[in-house]
């Protein structure tokens, strides 16, 4: 398996693999080399030697092998613990305590050290533990040693050692060189990061003293970054902006907390006469080290140009005061224009009606028909000024509600009977479906008579020749359902949407079937939310529309006790769960 795809891409993982397989490789070169004396001296009489060989070898060649199938921790243990019986094993053959064989074998938990997980380390001081307690406790009942002549003792036991020592200081050598050139690459990564990063980078001593300056900081505030000291920094910021940087950085490096603040930096332009500021973000972030005994810690900034997004949002402020300028202008223009029109409608619609009457004298036919067009025409303009004038008060806060509490249904009767002629003249029939036991509303009668009107008159308006009108009233919870449904052209889901809009018209255009300004729904919705209620549609194309109203019982305030406890003289089943108002909308097939 190739070191791609082992897993890690680690650089001292990497290099641990591969230093455990050189091990491998050496344990194996080593009892190759030793095997020709080793047998020799089995031969004699010895077999010591060749026990030791063939153990360096069998560690060699299985540890390798578990090394090319990925078994890494386990090539490692095995190498651990392959010196660690090599080393157990010239123990028994000298019987003083401290001998070459005991040296050999504390070896193990140095080379698990480097190259092991924490299992190992812990196992093989565990049995480093053993082997010692053996050798003491053979010491002291002067157990036999294993026979090995003296002359032959110590070459053995030393090659064993080298091998062992190598072996360990081979690893230590390749490990500790993986993990400082990983350091180095840490280190070079950061630093570049640092030095081409778009934010200016600072870094300060805990008694404030700044220490690195990024490259990135020279196109910030326009100079070279030798040229930005403390003292040069601090008069950069605008006076009015000091106190608050002041006490962010000592927030950081007294308190150890990290802030965010927006200040007014100076930047040098060339060539400049007058001093450019330009908006900037700076992010202290303390560097916490325990060693720290004096309270105090370095600190890092990043100092971000957010001149850009401040005069965005500059611009957005001065948008939206003109635009609240615009829109007061517009209701003040609405209002104004409305009651100067009034007055000479109400004269002609007046004299138009006298005028008919015969009160003036008496009138041909085609005088008469012309005095009933000007009328109609005088009744449909005042309507239209009354509606603009509802709208600018509504849109300028200043529509009040007289609230006072009144029976719901005894609304539905006088507004059909308002729009009755419309509905036989378009032969469309109005159905009713009033609740049982409805408690009284408390809101505006007026408002709400006008939402019930403009609701139904654009029912009849959009419904077919011949159709039907529907119009429901129940409670709901708190709350009072009044709902209007046709049958008639119905909305596409994009004109839901904009439903209650001002002046808005599913037709435009000088061929739309349908006459209207298209405020009657944005005064309804208006008249709607000042009682704190909410307007819902669903409509399909060719299907209908309905429109319902849900108001508060209590009014905009609504006293929860008022409507919903009740107190119980009797025992009753507890009352099934309540259905959540659906908010969908229908959309054409």
């Amino acid at each position: 398996m190739s070191l791609a795809n082992s897993g890690s891409a680690h650089r001292p993982e990497v290099l641990r693999r591969k230093t455990l397989a050189n091990n491998s490789r050496a344990l194996i070169a080593i009892a190759a080399a030793s095997m020709p004396m080793s047998v020799f001296w089995m031969v004699g009489g010895a077999a010591v030697p060749f026990v030791l060989a063939a153990l360096c070898l069998a560690a060699g060649m299985v540890t390798l092998s578990l090394h090319h199938s990925g078994r890494h921790d386990e090539a490692a243990a095995g190498q651990v613990f392959a010196i660690m019986a090599m080393g157990t094993v010239l123990t028994f053959v000298d019987p003083e305590l401290g001998d070459a064989g005991l040296g050999i074998a504390s070896m193990g938990p140095v080379l698990a050290s480097l190259l092991g997980r924490r299992a190992v380390r812990r196992q093989s001081w565990l049995l480093l533990a053993g082997v010692l307690a053996a050798c003491v406790a053979a010491s002291i009942v002067g157990a036999p040693a294993i026979p090995l002549a003296r002359d032959l003792y110590l070459p053995v036991a030393g090659v064993a050692f080298l091998a062992a020592l190598g072996l360990v200081a081979y690893t230590a050598n390749r490990i500790g060189a993986a993990y400082e050139v990983h350091d180095r690459a840490q280190v070079n990564a950061y630093q570049h990061l640092i030095e081409h990063v778009r934010d200016g980078v600072l870094r300060f001593s805990s008694e404030g003293d700044l220490l690195l300056v990024s490259h990135s900081s020279e196109k910030l505030f326009g100079c070279r970054r030798f040229e930005i000291t403390t003292s040069s920094l601090a008069e950069r910021l605008h006076v009015l902006d000091r106190p608050a940087y002041l006490t962010a950085f000592a927030d950081a490096n007294i308190g150890g907390k990290a802030r965010v603040i927006e200040v007014r930096l100076r930047r040098d332009e060339p060539g400049a006469t007058v001093p450019s500021f330009i908006w900037v973000e700076v992010s202290f972030a303390p560097v916490i080290d325990p060693q720290e005994t004096d309270g105090r810690h370095e600190v890092v900034a990043l100092f971000r140009d957010v001149t850009e997004r401040k005069n965005h949002e500059a611009a957005m402020r001065e948008a939206r005061r003109t635009a609240e300028e615009t829109s007061e202008a517009k209701s003040r223009f609405l209002a104004t224009i409305g009651h100067e029109l009034r007055t000479p409608l109400n004269a002609v619609v007046g004299f138009s009606e006298m005028m008919t009457s015969g009160i003036g004298g008496d009138l041909s036919d085609t005088n008469r028909e012309y005095a009933g067009l000007i009328h109609q025409s005088g009744k449909h303009l005042l309507e239209v000024v009354r509606m603009l004038l509802d709208m600018s008060r509504i849109e300028a806060g200043k529509m009040e509600l007289q609230r006072e509490p009144f029976q719901a249904a005894a609304l539905v009767g006088p507004c059909l009977a308002m729009v009755d002629g419309v509905a036989k003249s378009r032969r469309v029939q109005i159905e009713t479906d009033i609740g049982q036991n409805l408690p009284l509303l408390v809101g505006d009668e007026r408002a709400c008579r006008q939402i019930l009107i403009n609701l139904v008159s654009n029912a009849i308006k959009f419904s077919h020749d011949g159709g039907s009108v529907r119009v429901s009233l129940k409670r709901q919870g708190q709350m009072l359902n009044l709902s209007v449904s046709d049958f008639g052209v119905g909305m596409a889901p994009e004109s839901l949407e904009r439903i209650g809009e001002p002046f808005f018209q599913v037709q435009d255009g000088l061929s739309r079937r349908y006459d209207g300004t298209g405020l009657g729904l944005s005064i309804v919705k208006g008249l709607i939310e000042l009682h704190g209620g909410t307007l819902r549609a669903i409509s399909e194309i060719g299907a209908g529309t309905t429109m319902t109203v849900l108001l508060p019982i209590n009014g905009p305030a609504i006293n929860s006790e008022d409507t919903a406890v009740v107190t119980q003289f009797r025992k009753e089943p507890a009352a099934e769960p309540t259905i959540p108002w659906p908010e969908e909308k229908r959309k054409a097939q």
